[in-house]
């Protein structure tokens, strides 16, 4: 299943070779790890990440191996509550001032120390136009990071602004290493482009730490012997690339991989049904959708987005598609998410009154698009569309590209149609619908229907300042009910996470944001 990101971000990752086991047990005796299990993991995933800079990914393959290299001020558990991560404690002084007392006991990777100047020096850096980061909107109602001493920090909003804690615990917020920040800025002032130096030597304080990457092939991790907290299981994770479903599959069986994401709903049964492997299901934060390009005709006019919606049996594509699992998506945010509301009015599935529709508007002879697929699982429900539209006198021509080059081609606009997703990785409103739907984030950071609405981004701005909940639950659900009207995307469904484990791995946790959590396993 595919996640954004969501988170955010859900993808191009790279991966590298295997620790010797010796070494490990003779590092894990010196080091006093005792409780480290030494197992080497490898995780095929079906594309390597984009970047490994916190500040320049929104992919989810790029945060799949980020969340293991870095650590936010706040984060999730696993009963999906924030709490302090790097951030000893956190309070609100007033409605534009919170307070972050740091931890003290902290290092990054590269010996240098965690404090309140690298929390200054990040939050700086992500909302720095010259750096142009596309993470920038998470942060944009923060004013000013005010060092109050060497471990305490308090972050001034330009109003209030009550999904701060869970913005700073998306991985936009992972705290990077000053130094690597520092030499990103002398690379820039060099004439060099912002956003490489961290991807090339990415340093976090993290319980695994960067060891290498082969272009195109993997990526390994290591344990951080030195982490402040309980060091991780695993000696180390190598995350490779492996495209194709099949032979991701073929990988866990052989046991040549440990670990497989995605896996597509159809081969549930033949993972589960096999010796030594299983199938692991964890509920998502996911929409999974239908995208136009609103700068593209005929996508301009809502009539031919609706009538599109109005075309799409959804229940059919769940059921044929994709084996019953996933749940029907009605609206844009999915039940997980903080702000959903049942009490919206979608727009229902007849055929015959899409057709009436395209013929009272000029569109009765239909017209011909193409549609962006990036794997076997949305390449699939293309097909399925591309029949029911057929009806219609739409003619889709499916074009399915690697995952890099459809995050470029669909972020800069050169799209009609495009099979998508979008993860809200902070369970929260906010991170669900403003980055998807403000004219502000058109690309990149995830508006990449190109929507513009000046009643939502109203509502969407009003709704981050806004300290009453309820009212601002109330603004969510109003600029949820225009999106569904006016149908730059269509909801198709929420998936479940669905992953691959040998059947001798236990500790395996996937957040709703589709984020595995690794540093269990054993």
């Amino acid at each position: 299943m595919k996640k954004l990101y969501l988170f955010l971000f859900i993808c191009v990752l790279a991966l590298a070779g295997c620790t010797d086991d010796s070494n490990v047990e003779e590092e894990t005796e010196e080091a006093g790890a005792s409780e480290s299990s030494g197992e080497d993991i490898a995780f095929s995933l079906q594309a390597l990440p984009n970047s490994l800079d916190p500040h320049a990914a929104n992919d989810g393959y790029s945060l799949y191996v980020m969340i293991n290299i870095y650590e936010t001020l706040v984060k999730l558990n696993q009963d999906l509550e924030l709490e302090p991560g790097l951030a000893e404690s956190y309070e609100q002084l007033d409605d534009t001032t919170w307070e972050f007392k740091l931890r003290e006991d902290v290092t990054f990777h590269d010996g240098s120390p965690f404090n309140a100047e690298v929390v200054k020096a990040n939050l700086d850096r992500v909302r720095d136009p010259e750096v142009g980061a596309p993470l920038e909107f998470l942060f944009t109602e923060i004013e000013e990071v005010e060092v109050v001493d060497d471990y305490t920090v308090n972050i001034h909003t330009a109003g209030p602004f009550a999904a701060l804690p869970a913005h700073l615990a998306h991985p936009g917020g992972h705290m990077i290493s000053k130094e690597v920040i520092d030499s990103d800025y002398e690379g820039m002032e060099s004439g060099g482009n912002p956003l490489t130096e961290v991807n090339a030597n990415p340093v976090g304080t993290g319980f695994f730490k960067f060891e290498e990457i082969v272009e195109g092939d993997h990526i390994t991790l290591s344990r951080n012997e030195d982490y402040w907290g309980e060091p991780a299981n695993p000696s180390s994770v190598t995350f490779k690339a492996v495209p194709e479903d099949g032979t991701r599959i073929a990988e866990l069986s052989t046991g040549d991989a440990d670990l497989i994401y995605p896996v597509n709903p159809s081969d549930v049964a033949q993972i589960d049904g096999a010796d030594g492997t299983r199938i692991e299901q964890h509920e998502s934060a996911s929409m999974s959708y239908l995208g136009f390009n609103l700068e593209k005709e005929p996508f301009d006019d809502p009539v031919v987005r609706q009538a599109i919606a109005m075309s799409i049996d959804k229940e059919a594509i769940i059921n044929e598609m994709l084996e019953g699992i996933p749940a029907v998506a009605e609206t844009p945010l999915n039940p997980t998410v903080k702000g959903y509301s049942d009490d919206l009015d979608p727009i229902e599935y007849d055929k015959e009154a899409a057709q009436a529709l395209l013929e009272e508007n000029g569109y009765g002879d239909g017209f011909t698009a193409e549609i962006i697929v990036r794997d076997r699982t949305t390449a699939d429900i293309a097909t399925f569309i591309q029949e029911e539209l057929s009806d219609l006198g739409i003619t889709l021509e499916i074009r399915q590209m690697e995952s890099g080059a459809y995050q470029e081609y669909t972020a800069n606009g050169q799209h009609d149609m495009f099979m998508g997703s979008w993860g809200t990785v902070t369970l929260d409103a906010d991170y669900g619908l403003y980055p998807m739907f403000h004219s502000d984030n058109h690309g990149a950071p995830g508006n990449r229907t190109r929507y513009s609405n000046d009643e939502v981004d109203q509502l969407l701005d009003a709704a981050r300042t806004e300290t009453d909940e309820a009212a601002r639950m109330q603004q969510y659900a109003e600029a949820q009910q225009i999106i569904i009207d006016e149908a730059p995307l269509v909801p198709i469904y929420h998936s479940v996470l669905l992953a691959g484990i040998n059947d001798e791995l236990d500790g395996y946790f996937q957040y709703p944001s589709s984020f595995p959590y690794l540093k269990e396993l054993e």
